[in-house]
């Protein structure tokens, strides 16, 4: 059997793995599985418009993707955890800049997607969450 590898994602993931002790990646053979990933700065700081922080969030992905050998172009499935903007939809700005993004890191691969919403995440003021599934080449 393969042995897991862990990866923290140079600066906020490796603040997250002494504070919070968990790692932002684990690699087994090809597969690749990332926790959900914010759209935070490396002093977990969030922009003001939601719009930025999804964008950063998919930054993010791809940061921490890139500590385990994969990429957006690896990503077989992606589940995204959302504040809602109005009670009852999760908004469209969420739809829209999401699909943006999946157009921009991944072109024409089509994952699979669950879009989540929440009525709250993991840090204060955060409003969207990413958490993919890769399979990349061997390392």
């Amino acid at each position: 059997m393969t042995e897991p590898e862990f990866f923290a994602t140079p600066g906020y993931g490796d603040r997250q793995r002494i504070v919070m002790r968990y790692n932002q990646a684990v690699r087994v053979g090809d597969r690749v599985e990332i926790s959900g990933q914010g759209g935070w700065d490396d002093d977990l700081n969030f922009p003001e418009s939601l719009e930025d922080e999804i964008v950063r969030a998919f930054e993010n992905v791809e940061r921490t993707l890139a500590t385990a050998g994969a990429t957006w172009r690896d990503v077989i499935a992606v589940n995204s955890y959302h504040v809602p903007e109005t009670p009852g939809f999760i908004g469209e700005t969420h739809n829209r800049v999401m699909v943006e993004q999946f157009r921009k890191w991944m072109g024409d691969r089509l994952p699979i997607w669950t879009e989540i919403g929440v009525a709250a995440l993991g840090a204060p003021n955060m409003r969207v969450e990413i958490r993919v599934t890769a399979i990349a080449e061997p390392a």
